[in-house]
């Protein structure tokens, strides 16, 4: 309700409608009435009843020490009846609903940059993800169509041109046949296998070493097993090196016989029948000195060794 500083301002008017203070005496008006709404309206409801409600105003403002003419109570009764200083809200529709868009347009446009980030980072990332596996693809066709051909065929041409016996070129032709049946069905794992096996096939090729029987003082030159599934037999052995033409002792993988376990080692002993072992022991024990301790020799361009003694074949690497 308006205080007694409202209602003793001057309620001038000009041409133009009432006065700002008259204004707000109507509001009020229109403010009581509404706080009494069950009451305004069921006067308002009868005809004729105007009266009634605006004496029941006047009396209520005088309680107050508030004096309000005739006029401004008839101006409130009738803006109560005009549901005029009431918000009516927009009712729904296009452009209620674009309006709150635009109120609320802070709220949207951080949930929409957010959005517009998460877009762009997924854009980035599929697009990263496309040019890695493009590159991946590129990457392997090159080494299938060119890289792998050119050095598997350039590792051919070198075993072939170190291969001096029939099966160390048998061997390179198998390698390439199978680097090419590789390729050929685009598996680059087998053609790098097979690459893998020529070049070290070209190595074994180029090796030049002697298969020494040791008799160096204080160490055994030849051993005898006696196996567990016979023992009124013997196994005999002669314990050997690999020394390549620059007096460097070489290691080689040793398949055992006793365990089938493969070792790489630089000394291990061939099994030899036993007139070579009874050679090799009545040379050594002559005078003390082995005079004959080259077992094999390895030549370039072959792939084994060979003999100069007879052998039974099979080693061990303990003893």
């Amino acid at each position: 309700m308006a205080d007694s500083t409202a209602a003793a301002a001057p309620a001038t008017s000009d041409a133009k409608g009432p006065a700002l203070d008259e204004l707000m005496l109507a509001m009020d008006v229109v403010d009581t009435l509404r706080h009494q709404e069950d009451v305004a309206l069921r006067e308002l409801a009868q005809d004729g009843r105007d009266d009634v409600l605006k004496e029941r105003l006047r009396r209520l403002y005088e309680s107050q020490g508030l004096a309000v003419s005739d006029r401004i109570l008839d101006e409130g009764i009738k803006a109560l009846k005009e549901s005029r200083f009431t918000y009516e809200p927009t009712p729904p529709g296009f452009s209620r609903t674009l309006a709150g868009l635009w109120v609320r347009r802070g709220t949207f446009g951080k949930v929409l940059g957010v959005l517009v980030l998460l877009f762009v980072a997924w854009v980035g990332w599929s697009v990263w993800q496309q040019t890695v596996a493009e590159r991946a693809a590129e990457t392997a066709r090159i080494e299938l169509t060119e890289t792998l051909p050119r050095r598997i065929a350039a590792a051919g041409q070198a075993a072939s041109a170190e291969a001096r016996t029939d099966d160390a070129r048998r061997r390179v032709e198998q390698l390439q046949t199978d680097a090419a049946s590789a390729l050929s069905r685009s598996d680059a794992a087998a053609a790098r296998v097979a690459l893998g096996a020529l070049e070290r096939l070209r190595g074994d090729l180029v090796q030049v070493y002697e298969l020494r029987i040791v008799s160096r003082p204080s160490e055994q030159s030849g051993i005898y097993r006696i196996p567990d599934v016979n023992t009124g037999a013997r196994n005999y052995y002669l314990i050997v090196e690999a020394v390549a033409s620059d007096g460097k002792l070489l290691s080689f993988p040793i398949r055992s016989e006793e365990n089938n376990q493969t070792k790489t080692v630089s000394k291990w002993a061939v099994r030899v029948p036993q007139r070579t072992y009874d050679a090799v022991r009545g040379d050594k024990t002559d005078d003390g000195i082995l005079q004959n301790d080259i077992l094999a020799t390895k030549p370039r361009g072959a792939l084994e060794p060979v003999y100069s003694m007879a052998v039974s074949g099979g080693a061990i690497t303990e003893w």
